[in-house]
């Protein structure tokens, strides 16, 4: 199996705060790696230096086979960055900023000039492509940086909570660019703290918490390994709310909580087999249930027990 990314016993210190603690991270390539963690995990520090904006105090760190440390040179033409805040120039036009970082990569005026009009089209900027990029919305400025960072045609890209601030449109628009980057065969580093994002778009998570790695597997492993499973109840009418919360509570063993917004009962399931049991019981009472499923935990349930808060939480960076 070829490997986009590669690093080995990562460490990195600032002083006396340790950011990295001997971090292991292994992407095929053609796939998506979501590292998460709290603010100040170390999330960052890993993109640095995969980046090459960084050097690691120890370990070693491979793009593309290329060591980020002897061959840095190498590892930049084959990397794409998209930071936390975009970085296209306000004063230029979307072509221009474009037709910068192209020349900044090496292609000529007449390549970097095909190359912007390229990623104009595909990423739907072709109407304010002659427009100063300060004039655009957050999504469509998002939009740009994400192109500028393919302007020199990457293997691997990172992607560092690449829709921070985006409203679920436009982060929706970023998510369908990923999506098509990797099916074009690019690999990507994605920070999120965003947890739904890292359900949709990663094939591999990497659970970072104070500088270590807590957990990694896909999305449905670590699901199953932090074990259980949710029974969610949406009785037909409110009238119906006690009666099916005292079944669902008698047939768990644990008082079920409310969802005022949606009228839905949810509660922890240890056993599976218990889901057949309250259907029993719902119909002896009488009441068909608008809604009744048994789901693995939620990605934002992981995090929580893997690291002990949100994923909104936590310490500054």
């Amino acid at each position: 199996m070829s490997l986009g990314i590669y690093a080995e016993g990562l460490v990195k210190q600032f002083g006396k705060t340790t950011a990295l603690r001997s971090v292991d991270l292994a992407v095929p390539a053609g796939q998506v790696v979501g590292v998460l963690g709290p603010n100040g995990a170390g999330k960052t520090t890993l993109i640095r230096i995969l980046s090459t904006l960084l050097p690691p105090d120890a370990g070693q760190a491979y793009v593309c086979g290329h060591d980020v440390v002897a061959d840095p040179v190498l590892v930049r033409r084959k990397i794409g960055l998209t930071g936390q805040y975009a970085s296209v120039d306000a004063d230029l036009s979307g072509t221009e900023n474009l037709v910068l970082v192209a020349r900044l990569r090496g292609l000529s005026r007449r390549q970097a000039r095909a190359r912007a009009a390229q990623l104009l089209d595909r990423f739907g900027l072709t109407e304010v492509a002659g427009r100063p990029s300060r004039t655009y919305s957050g999504g469509t400025r998002r939009r740009l940086d994400l192109a500028a960072s393919l302007a020199g045609h990457p293997q691997v890209l990172c992607l560092d909570e690449p829709t921070t601030g985006l409203d679920p449109h436009a982060r929706r628009e970023v998510w369908r660019e990923v999506r098509e980057l990797v099916a074009d065969g690019v690999t990507v580093v994605l920070t999120t703290q965003y947890l739904e994002e890292a359900d949709q778009l990663a094939d591999l998570i990497t659970v970072i918490d104070r500088g270590r790695v807590v957990a990694d597997g896909t999305a449905a492993e670590l699901k199953r390994r932090v074990g259980g499973h949710t029974l969610q109840i949406r009785p037909p009418t409110p009238a119906d709310l006690d009666k099916v919360a005292a079944i669902l509570g008698r047939r768990t063993g644990f008082s079920p909580v409310e969802d005022p917004a949606t009228g839905l009962l949810t509660a922890p399931v240890t056993d599976p087999v218990l889901v057949s049991a309250v259907v029993r019981d719902l119909d002896d009472a009488g009441i068909t249930a608008d809604e009744l499923a048994l789901r693995l935990p939620s990605l934002d349930e992981v995090f929580l027990a893997l690291t002990g808060q949100s994923a909104t939480a936590g310490r500054p960076s």
